[in-house]
């Protein structure tokens, strides 16, 4: 009775969560509309909420096929970055020499401004949808591998000596103990990658790009269509929102729910 009852509980704060939420976002825009309206601001200046909405409608045949390509580029780029990631991290953690000679440099990396780094990409690459796929993979790797690395080191000792006092090998050990142990903290550092993901991409698109969401921003811009940056930014963020849940449901398939963990050390 006492669970059903914590589970009821649980599911009316939720619900009490999602209300808070849809009215906040309700009353944003209603404010957002009534102020633009009321003050009589250009399109070309700031864009209501409904403005945007009619020119996403009118532009669509050509916001679909550049969201096909920057969706492509960011799915395809994160798949290789969460393997590449993880890869790195079990090196790292495998081989304290390489740890402590590359670790800070790999820190050090995540704060590299893409605009600097991104001309040297276009120059090896070219403007293909390839090269794009290869920075996407290269930014999303370094919050894993950092992650992996951290979730490994964070494995409590006892369950590698329980696996190996067992007769486990200590491969054995890494791939289907501590890997698991520390799995939640590496799906930490994939959500902090697609958080990024579509985002660098667009990017990576604007600096130099045949086609995309960067390049067709790089259109709305210049034509000071402001509606249209509106909607790219739209575009951008429900991808990133469509990667997040992707995630959510690939760790709770995985690991099952957060709440059902339990801790060793109580």
């Amino acid at each position: 009775m006492d669970t059903q009852r914590k589970d009821q509980e649980e599911r009316r704060e939720r619900i009490k969560d999602r209300i808070a939420t849809t009215t906040a976002v309700i009353v944003l825009l209603a404010v957002w509309e009534g102020w633009v309206r009321l003050a009589h601001i250009p399109a070309s200046m700031f864009s209501s909420p409904t403005q945007i909405v009619q020119a996403t409608i009118d532009a669509w045949p050509t916001l679909w096929p550049a969201t096909r390509v920057t969706a492509f580029e960011g799915f395809v780029g994160f798949a290789f970055a969460v393997l590449a990631g993880i890869l790195v991290g079990i090196a790292f953690y495998c081989f304290r020499t390489l740890n402590a000679a590359l670790y800070p440099l790999l820190y050090a990396a995540q704060t590299m401004p893409l605009i600097t780094i991104a001309p040297l990409f276009l120059i090896w690459f070219g403007f293909e949808i390839s090269g794009k796929i290869v920075i996407t993979a290269f930014w999303g790797l370094f919050p894993i591998a950092v992650q992996t690395i951290r979730g490994l080191k964070a494995v409590p000792q006892f369950y590698s000596d329980v696996a190996l006092t067992c007769g486990a090998t200590p491969v054995w050990t890494l791939w289907h103990v501590k890997l698991r142990v520390a799995a939640r903290q590496i799906f930490g550092g994939v959500r902090i990658s697609a958080a990024y993901i579509f985002a660098t991409a667009t990017t990576a698109e604007y600096l130099g790009a045949r086609k995309g969401l960067g390049i067709w921003l790089q259109a709305a811009y210049n034509s000071f269509r402001t509606p249209l940056i509106f909607s790219a930014t739209i575009v951008i963020v429900a991808l990133t929102v469509l990667l997040m849940a992707i995630v959510n449901v690939c760790e709770r398939v995985l690991l099952g729910p957060v709440e059902n963990d339990e801790n060793p050390d109580e």
